[in-house]
């Protein structure tokens, strides 16, 4: 499950995924949050956290988070990921050199650092 966070500032999109997340989560949770988002600021920011409960990811979710992540390349201003999952983290770290916006990898305790980077000017 995705969970949308709040408390962040309104060019901040920030998530927070639980237990098995699913193609449903991206559709129904994240892709219309970040489109939402992208008609009120030319660029915006992406918080994503994987918290200690999540289990998994379906392979058409992996898949509907390539899309999001690429369809809006340009638009990304900074993009923070907190995870102790190593794929998760080797993924985005491999990807990152893509990534035209500064992006940065945290474990889950550093996540008060990932927030306070995700926010700074």
């Amino acid at each position: 499950m995705i969970q949308r966070l709040e408390g962040f500032p309104d060019n901040v999109c920030a998530f927070v995924c639980h237990g098995h997340v699913s193609r449903d989560d991206y559709t129904t949770v994240l892709m219309p949050a970040v489109e939402a988002a992208l008609k009120r600021h030319d660029k915006v920011r992406l918080y994503y956290q994987t918290a200690p409960d999540f289990t998994g990811i379906d392979p058409t979710a992996v898949w509907q988070d390539t899309i999001v992540g690429m369809s809006h390349l340009f638009k990304w201003e900074r993009v923070a990921v907190v995870t102790d999952v190593d794929w998760i983290r080797n993924t985005f770290q491999f990807f990152s050199f893509l990534m035209p916006a500064p992006m940065k990898v945290f474990a889950n305790a550093a996540a008060d650092e990932a927030r306070r980077w995700i926010l700074a000017d």
